[in-house]
């Protein structure tokens, strides 16, 4: 059983600098086939002050920086027993390629079901740019298989 007293811990802060040829190889990868993707011109005729990042782009601060793989060390979770269980964003800012964003996560809860067979790891987290304005906040549950 994950134990209870990580409830509350915080992810080290993590950074994604947002560059252009990551955003339109994000965009192609999930199938993206909006030009304000991938078109500077068409990104800033919608309105953005460069391609914006698609909408679950943000959660790749963390990958990139190790803090998920972190979470789940100190967890003592293995990675072959996690699933993907659920994912919400809700977005203040567009974030877009030029953007530094700064990622901050804590472990909101820890719980199981079926008496242990599966336990839940609740994340949030808050994404700033570099001029310390909210562009999203996420939530991700994580499904442990015991």
């Amino acid at each position: 059983m994950i134990d209870k007293k990580w409830i509350g811990f915080k992810l080290p802060v993590s950074e994604l600098n947002i560059d252009r040829s990551r955003l339109r190889f994000f965009a192609k990868t999930i199938g993206e086939t909006s030009s304000i993707y991938t078109d500077v011109e068409a990104a800033r005729a919608a309105g953005y002050a460069d391609l914006p990042a698609p909408p679950t782009f943000l959660f790749a601060a963390e990958l990139d920086s190790g803090a998920s793989d972190l979470l789940l060390q100190k967890l003592e979770v293995p990675i072959a027993k996690i699933l993907h269980g659920e994912q919400s964003f809700c977005y203040h800012e567009s974030a877009c390629a030029g953007d530094t964003i700064t990622v901050r996560s804590i472990v909101d809860d820890i719980y199981d079901k079926k008496n242990g067979a599966l336990e839940f790891i609740v994340k949030s987290s808050r994404a700033t740019n570099q001029h310390d304005q909210l562009v999203a906040e996420m939530r991700i549950v994580i499904v442990v298989r015991n």
